[in-house]
């Protein structure tokens, strides 16, 4: 096998810093030697490799873009690439790095107290606790406005009841961030494991992300302090704000599922001879590959470019669609061409296509489905909401 190294037909790299480069190369060799040789039996098994955690920790890989509380602090770029190395392995285990980042230290962060950080953050950043992101409903998935999550102060505390499902690390969370509606507005709540009324269940039968870790959670009459409301946000804002910082970092990670993709099919059909030649040598392999490498190519710019502008404060959220819609999208398609190019190869785990292939139709459903998205823009271009 050809030593991995992504794409880089456009001269990518020489947009790239040293520094970022050195935080790129250092994830991709964790990957390499750690979480590669792990997946085939966590995906076959269903199982979340936990003893990785404590090495996301180490390495300052959970909730590396945050500044302080013991956070990497990394530059976006860097984060960036960060993900994508991730997800060259597995969408799933990208997803518990998201899902512990963005979704659940960067609320605490940035809609927390001082003490509320102080607890939380530094712990979550070594791996210590496990967070998880309570909004999606039974009923209640692309229309998160209507959950029906409620929580009801009293006076010494608030009580929950509800339910949340499609919760990744639910399971294993000793804290979550789960959204529910106070005198009909929404707000957040800090939900420690092991607080009476708070149980979860584990989603098990999925044919993607097997190596991800999916929970419903449960409330009944769970009662919280007071201190374990969020105290800096109201409203929807609140967790589309989370929704916002993760589905930047999908947009980075579907280009490391894709360029996976891409570099074993080039691998295979360079060395599987067709008749007299390589397999590599017919035009419709051709055709193929090098649409892979033009939607790769577009795809890291776009990146690229809304880094810059996140780096400025200037990113918006139709924006973030488009790129978490335009890559995601790009990253299931080139997973679809490698696995047709593969042959009947392409459908056994001995090669990483079909489970990219099957983890990517989750991601291009999960924090937003490409629908979804669309609509996003069309309200950005036109100023006009179409999702009623």
């Amino acid at each position: 096998m050809k030593k991995y190294d992504s794409l880089n037909f456009i001269d990518f790299e020489s947009l790239l810093t040293s520094e970022q480069k050195e935080m790129r190369d250092s994830v991709r060799k964790f990957v390499d030697d750690e979480v590669l040789p792990k997946m085939q039996k966590a995906f076959r098994e269903e199982v979340f490799p936990k003893e990785l955690i404590p090495r996301f920790g180490e390495l300052g890989l959970l909730g590396a873009n945050l500044k302080g509380y013991g956070c990497a602090g990394i530059d976006t770029v860097s984060y960036g690439l960060v993900t994508q190395e991730i997800e060259r392995a597995d969408s799933g285990i990208r997803s518990f790095v998201s899902v512990q980042g963005s979704l659940c230290m960067y609320p605490i962060y940035a809609y927390g107290n001082e003490a509320q950080k102080e607890k939380y953050l530094p712990r979550m950043a070594r791996g210590e606790v496990i967070g998880c992101f309570g909004l999606t409903e039974p009923d209640f998935g692309s229309n998160p406005g209507g959950m029906i999550t409620t929580a009801v102060e009293k006076s010494d505390g608030y009580v929950l009841n509800g339910n949340k499902m499609w919760i990744t690390n639910g399971s294993i969370a000793d804290v979550a961030i789960v959204w529910a509606k106070l005198n009909g507005v929404v707000r957040g709540f800090l939900v420690d494991k092991g607080t009476p009324g708070f149980s979860t269940s584990l989603m098990k039968g999925k044919f993607s992300l097997r190596a991800s870790i999916t929970s419903e959670l449960h409330f009944e009459n769970c009662k919280i302090p007071k201190e374990n409301l969020l105290p800096k946000v109201e409203g929807l804002k609140g967790p589309l704000g989370c929704l916002s910082q993760a589905r930047f970092g999908i947009a980075w990670g579907a280009i490391g599922a894709a360029n996976a993709c891409y570099h074993e099919a080039l691998n295979y059909v360079l060395n599987r001879q067709m008749f007299d030649k390589p397999l590599a040598g017919y035009q419709l392999i051709q055709v193929k590959l090098s649409k892979m490498v033009q939607e790769i190519s577009k795809a890291q710019l776009l990146c690229w470019h809304l880094s810059q502008l996140k780096e400025r404060g200037e990113l918006k959220p139709a924006q973030i669609s488009l790129a978490k819609m335009n890559n995601v999208r790009m990253a299931l398609d080139v997973a679809r061409d490698a696995r047709d190019m593969l042959g009947a190869n392409g459908i056994i785990d001995e090669y990483p296509v079909i489970r990219h292939m099957m983890n990517l139709e989750t991601v291009n459903t999960y924090e937003g489905t490409e629908d979804i998205h669309k609509l996003i823009i069309g309200r950005e271009v036109t100023g006009l909401a179409a999702f009623n």
